[in-house]
């Protein structure tokens, strides 16, 4: 059974074209997950939510605990890291990474930022030996996975080769670091020009949607022509 792992971050509740105000990150992966379960309808759905149900930003205690061995860690340092396990167990489990990540103020929101802050993390998801002259560092998620990146941006030309791609740090903030703990297939589709609310950014969406669509397709072969409903984890929100 394929597993999915669902990240929503947009601090804007609903769907555009669905909800007033919607997110249009909300909307395209809601949009993958539809169509992927239309291919593969067996597949598992984790969702997690981080802009409603915020990670808790790294601070000392965190720092302690997670570089202490876990054999000599305390209660009070397991129940520091409580958080960060279930959000690596979730990651480690899911084959396919679905990140709604809209730029704000060019980068990722602070939640989602938080979440690779708690799944980054030293003996988990990547080895350190100081013995190990020249490689000290090595992923250690299983192989196989794969990182979709579904952004949303309020003016144009932030893609590769545009005029402000060198001021796009969203698709870089979840790639470099997803890539260090050994996410290394990556796919991303935007929607630009939000701001300006006109055809500009009816014509991104359609074009984001059908680049979606592309995808599942690449990614997700037609599993066979019998519908079944997704298996969904009960003690976490769907998106």
């Amino acid at each position: 059974m394929i597993t999915l792992l669902q990240i929503d971050s947009s601090a804007r509740d609903g769907r555009s074209g669905h909800d007033p105000r919607g997110s249009h990150t909300r909307r395209l992966t809601d949009h993958f997950v539809r169509r992927w379960l239309a291919r593969e309808p067996g597949t598992r759905v984790i969702g997690r939510d981080v802009a409603w149900d915020p990670p808790r930003p790294v601070d000392h205690r965190w720092i302690e605990a997670a570089f202490t061995r876990p054999e000599r860690r305390t209660p009070a340092m397991a129940e520091v890291l409580r958080e960060s396990d279930r959000l690596v167990d979730e990651l480690v489990a899911a084959d396919v990474v679905v990140v709604g990540a809209p730029m704000y103020n060019f980068g990722v929101p602070s939640p989602l930022k938080a979440w690779i802050d708690n799944v980054v993390r030293v003996g988990r998801t990547f080895g350190f030996d100081r013995s190990r002259e020249g490689a000290p560092y090595w992923p250690m998620l299983p192989v196989g996975k794969t990182l979709v990146v579904l952004a949303a941006r309020g003016d144009g030309g932030y893609g590769p080769g545009g005029p402000l791609a060198d001021a796009n740090l969203v698709e870089a903030s979840l790639r470099v670091p997803l890539a260090y703990i050994g996410v290394t297939d990556v796919h991303s589709v935007a929607v630009e020009w939000d701001e300006f609310a006109d055809e500009r950014v009816a014509e991104s969406l359609r074009r984001a949607e059908a680049e979606i669509e592309a995808l599942v397709a690449h990614l997700a072969p037609p599993s066979g022509p019998t519908p079944m409903r997704p298996v969904l984890e009960p003690d976490l929100e769907t998106c």
